[in-house]
């Protein structure tokens, strides 16, 4: 009699761990399958654009600039603001210099937006065509690398006079990557990516060792 309740409860022991173990091994099989599943998702995650595909490397690089330009030789901007300013009651047979100067003032501090086009933000080409465009009607290309293709190549930075475009390697993404207006002096008017539009000196070591040359799109503005 003992014996027989010996083997009984053996056999519901045994069967006990069996139910044990193979409910163990169910909730880890569905754990590890959840888990490849989760992983699976997660590697799938991308940044898109609205067109649901990789970015382009356009829409990655969005500035003029690989880098902020550093000015150890900054322009006194508002004296410039100040001497070019149109003033009240001047006459308004204009030269063509004081139309470009005045159009210049009139964007001075805009912020810099790539792609942008007017006076809420504007990207160093639009702000060239702007200018010349507006001041003397002239038409310039869109962008820095249609305008480096323009008018007259300067190859030497002393032969450049007032109204030159004038340009500079600043960016893998495209060459040339940035684009001025030559004011004299060593300076040049531009929309630079941390300052907005602004003037600088072509002698900062930035603008130094990038400058890759200048165009002269047009005789009159001399």
């Amino acid at each position: 009699m003992f014996f027989n309740q010996l083997i009984l409860f053996l056999i519901i022991f045994n069967t006990a761990l069996f139910l044990i173990s193979c409910s163990s091994t169910t909730v880890q099989k569905r754990y590890n399958k959840s888990e490849k599943e989760k992983k699976k998702v997660d590697n799938s995650i991308r940044f898109t654009n609205e067109n649901d595909t990789a970015p382009t490397k356009s829409e990655v690089s969005r500035l003029e600039f690989d880098e902020d330009p550093i000015e150890e030789n900054p322009v006194d901007v508002k004296r410039f603001v100040s001497e070019n300013s149109l003033k009240t009651g001047s006459s308004t047979q204009l030269s063509n210099r004081e139309k470009i100067l005045y159009e210049i003032v009139k964007y001075i501090n805009t912020p810099y937006q790539y792609g942008g086009a007017n006076k809420k933000g504007i990207d160093c080409s639009a702000f060239t065509q702007n200018v010349y465009s507006n001041s003397i009607n002239y038409t310039l290309p869109r962008t820095a690398s249609e305008q480096f293709e323009t008018g007259k190549a300067i190859n030497s930075e002393n032969n450049l006079v007032f109204g030159d475009l004038v340009f500079f390697d600043t960016t893998q993404s495209s060459y040339p990557g940035h684009v001025g207006i030559y004011l004299g002096d060593d300076l040049f008017a531009h929309s630079s990516s941390s300052k907005g539009v602004t003037i600088s000196a072509m002698n900062n070591n930035y603008y130094q060792t990038r400058y890759i040359g200048g165009r002269r799109t047009n005789e009159l503005y001399h």
